[in-house]
């Protein structure tokens, strides 16, 4: 045999005798903050729910201190209607101070849901911005639909 056939027997390991060579590999796991959880949930929903003069959408967005909700005609990209916890009628008709709880979010849901029907809006398309349905979220839809409003 020529010796340039065998090549492959010189290989860049070291000889049985210290096999297997110590390699040290680092293995990061892909991981994501909560935020980037929501807001990749929150455009899924987006491809799906859009809000139209007729049929505009209800969105919502909830942090630990406050909690908003905008009625959007996403065709002519404008907001019809708007209640926010930061707003200073319905800040003062509260007194918390750990954060809206499930009654503000009810709370919330009838003076959006009453400020729609004002404006000859009677159905939304809700768009829970990403979040759990369930505790402030659902108590803000759930009132808003005992008020009028139709999902």
């Amino acid at each position: 045999m020529n010796t340039s056939s065998l090549s492959f027997l010189h290989s860049p390991f070291p000889t049985s005798s210290s096999f297997p060579p110590s390699f040290s590999f680092v293995v990061e796991a892909h991981s994501t903050t909560r935020r980037q959880d929501r807001t990749a949930r929150h455009t899924r929903i987006r491809k799906k729910v859009e809000g139209t003069p007729e049929r505009p959408r209800l969105s919502v967005y909830r942090s630990n201190k406050h909690l908003s909700v905008q009625v959007i005609d996403d065709t002519n990209m404008h907001t019809l209607a708007s209640v926010s916890t930061m707003q200073k009628a319905v800040f003062e008709e509260f007194n918390y101070t750990a954060g809206p709880t499930v009654e503000v979010a009810k709370r919330v849901g009838e003076i959006i849901a009453k400020s729609c029907l004002e404006k000859g809006i009677t159905k939304v398309a809700f768009d829970r911005g990403g979040y759990p349905y369930h505790g402030r979220v659902q108590a803000l839809a759930d009132a808003a639909r005992e008020h009028g409003l139709e999902f």
